[in-house]
């Protein structure tokens, strides 16, 4: 069955390690015919949630016009959700706390969802691990949601560090059988 799939890339750098790792795990999920985009979110205008309040009173409205209402609509749409980070003090980094935080306009209308992790952290797995924990958190606030894999690249301290790395496959593989 193909699948709509929606890739949040949070690298602030294009072909950092958690963006070469979205690349893979797009590769394989088009070569399964799958429908795929990917959203790099340190190219979008997103700006911070202001606490406005404006969203509790009319679900899915968000006072702010930016970039992240259209990512919130094919968030919505979608089947399958890739959250990517690279692993900053053991957790997410700002740019996808910030679209999360957003979230908060329209995160109850995202049912019925398929969610991969991608983490990638100049440390060990204690690290990836803490950050998909807070990944967590996040889809724990959704409805119906199945967690479908996780992967975790360590060691990464320079950019495309993955390149030669059983991970990348592993990103491949992910995608191809989603």
């Amino acid at each position: 069955m193909k699948k709509n799939i929606l890739i949040l890339s949070s690298s602030p750098r294009k072909g950092g390690n958690s963006d070469l790792l979205c690349d893979e795990f797009m590769r394989g999920a088009v070569d399964s015919g799958h429908s795929v985009e990917k959203i790099r979110l340190a190219e979008k205008n997103i700006r911070y949630c202001t606490g406005c309040c404006t969203c509790i009173n009319k679900q899915g409205a968000c006072a702010q016009q930016d970039d992240f209402n259209d990512m919130m609509q094919k968030m919505i749409a979608c089947d399958v959700m890739v959250l990517a980070t690279p692993v900053y003090f053991h957790t997410m980094n700002a740019q996808m706390k910030t679209f999360i935080d957003r979230c908060c306009s329209a995160y109850s209308l995202v049912n019925d969802k398929e969610v991969y992790f991608v983490a990638a952290a100049a440390g060990g797995t204690s690290e990836t691990r803490k950050a998909v924990d807070s990944l967590r958190v996040f889809t724990g606030c959704l409805k119906n949601i199945t967690e479908k894999g996780v992967l975790s690249a360590t060691g990464m301290w320079h950019v495309g560090g993955v390149t030669g790395s059983p991970v990348l496959k592993q990103a491949y593989t992910l995608g191809k059988n989603a």
